[in-house]
């Protein structure tokens, strides 16, 4: 496909990963992720709103399962 020059191509959205209690406290980038896509290290908070983007990839977490007691 060629993108007209006056036109940006269009980027595809970022990854959304489900995660659990097991995964908490959720922090990006995940373990075992390329070196090419690491970025510093961030903790973010999933369970104040149930989904978090990482502020320095935009990958989009969010939370699946029973929340852990203790968080309302």
């Amino acid at each position: 496909m060629t993108v007209p020059a006056n036109e940006a191509p269009s980027e595809a959205p970022p990854d959304t990963v489900p995660v659990g209690i097991a995964d908490l406290p959720l922090v990006c980038p995940r373990p075992g992720e390329p070196l090419w896509a690491r970025h510093p290290r961030v903790v973010l908070d999933v369970l104040t709103e149930g989904h978090v983007a990482c502020p320095y990839c935009g990958t989009r977490y969010v939370f699946t399962g029973e929340r852990p007691s203790g968080h309302d």
